[in-house]
């Protein structure tokens, strides 16, 4: 028997059911949810940071979903958090100059 203790995706029991083997399941509270999304998060982000190319794409999409419901959580979605960044692009900049603050004087 392998442990994995971790959040995935909806259709990984079948996927394993599929390749012979019995997933052991339960299904999240609210507040257990909120706190396994935010591990996926940190999860996501450690493979985003070890990857590159295609491979850090898919990273990029996992992370993307994990953050889609933390989202959802808060009773927003992808659409209202893309308009806050742009406020904030529009306030703030972005990242196109790859400016690096090294000290204030």
């Amino acid at each position: 028997m392998q442990k994995y203790d971790k959040l995935v995706r909806d259709k990984i029991p079948l996927i394993i059911t599929k390749n012979g083997e019995k997933p052991i399941i339960k299904i999240l509270n609210d507040k257990d949810f909120k706190h396994e999304l935010e591990k996926k998060l940190y999860e996501e982000y450690q493979e985003v940071i070890n990857s590159e190319g295609t491979e850090r794409l898919e990273e990029l999409a996992d992370m993307l979903e994990v953050i889609k419901y933390l989202a959802k959580i808060e009773k927003s979605d992808l659409n209202e958090i893309l308009k806050i960044a742009e406020k904030k692009n529009e306030k703030k900049g972005s990242f196109n100059n790859k400016i690096f603050l090294e000290e204030v004087d």
